[in-house]
């Protein structure tokens, strides 16, 4: 079995490589990343060297590119994991995030729909169904959800799902969807809130928390979520959407303390900024489909999954030091060379 994972040089989907290569061994995993910021192949280190793993180049938005790999490799299986996903960035430069999220999933669909491969995934996220009132706990994001979405990010994400849809029925094409909450743990980027709030609180530095640390967050640690998209995978209905949470949800400002308090940091570090324009305000999945359809249950805790993630950080503070000082983008040349990489 042949599975394309693109984006796996990413948080997540470098998690899910690594989940992949090490439970599938008979199975060839080919990671397709462009390497743009984000992407950062030190990630990829524990498996670079095994048998099941190759790792490739390129963009996804790249039609002559992308239909070339797939008429070479044949995958049976891809995984979307690839995707403009900071939200700041997507209010700065739109143009970037239509391009890669809506452009290049319609050319994945493209390439399975004519190589016929046996099902395609796409990673989405709960921000396409845009917030929930703080006032009203009682309320969660379920699949039929109307889509309702706040920033550039979450209308690229929302389109490409529309696009995956309708291809599902159009064309016959075998393909599911996850909707997941906000994602921690391991080779986290270090402009997400949790890394940010690490990295900078080991270094006594400002940790900058929007408006005033208000808004809800409902927090997944990301093997709990490879879990889950395995799982979909081998097991999902085709055509089906399947939301993916964890049952966590705390406050930016919650999140902010615990972290303080288990580095033995002062709250006096924390600093209010200006809010970000249209910051949704709570975000609450419901997984109920997932869990009783696939048998789905999230292994990690909020507590569990952030000690484990702290700890993660400390034991391995070349590689998030790499990303700050910028060194983590010459590893491909390292690796592969300059001609390579073009």
């Amino acid at each position: 079995m042949k599975i394309l994972v693109t984006g796996g040089a990413g948080f997540i989907g470098g998690n899910f490589v690594h989940h992949m290569v090490k439970k599938y061994p008979e199975d060839k995993i080919i990671n397709l990343d462009l390497l743009t910021y984000a992407g950062n192949l030190e990630t990829l280190k524990p498996v670079e060297d095994k048998p099941n793993y190759e790792f490739v180049r390129g963009d996804i938005a790249d039609r002559d590119f992308v239909m070339e790999l797939f008429e070479r490799e044949r995958p049976d299986y891809v995984v979307n994991f690839a995707a403009e996903s900071h939200v700041d960035r997507s209010i700065t430069d739109p143009g970037v995030f239509v391009r890669t999220n809506v452009m290049g999933t319609q050319v994945l669909l493209d390439a399975s729909k004519e190589y016929g491969v046996k099902r395609y995934h796409q990673v989405s996220t709960d921000e396409v169904y845009g917030d929930l009132p703080l006032d009203r706990p009682d309320l969660f994001f379920h699949e039929d959800t109307p889509l309702h979405t706040s920033s550039p990010y979450s209308s690229s994400k929302a389109s490409a799902d529309l696009f995956v849809l309708a291809y599902e029925r159009t064309y016959g094409l075998p393909v599911t969807i996850s909707r997941c909450s906000n994602n921690y743990g391991p080779y986290h980027f270090p402009e997400k809130l949790i890394p940010l709030i690490i990295s900078r609180a080991l270094a006594d530095e400002k940790l900058p928390v929007y408006g005033k640390g208000e808004n809800v967050r409902d927090w997944l640690h990301v093997s709990d979520h490879c879990e889950a998209i395995d799982l979909i995978l081998h097991k999902g209905k085709p055509g089906e959407v399947y939301n993916v949470g964890g049952h966590n949800e705390k406050t930016n400002l919650e999140v902010v303390k615990t972290i303080l308090k288990a580095l033995d940091k002062p709250e006096s570090l924390i600093e209010f900024v200006t809010d970000r324009p249209g910051h949704d305000l709570r975000y609450a999945i419901d997984p109920t489909k997932l869990e009783t359809e696939l048998g789905w249950k999230p292994k990690y805790t909020f507590e569990t999954g952030i000690r484990q993630t702290i700890d993660w950080y400390l034991e391995n503070r070349d590689w998030w030091e790499n990303i700050i000082s910028g060194e983590y983008a010459n590893y491909f040349d390292k690796m592969y060379g300059e001609d390579l990489s073009e």
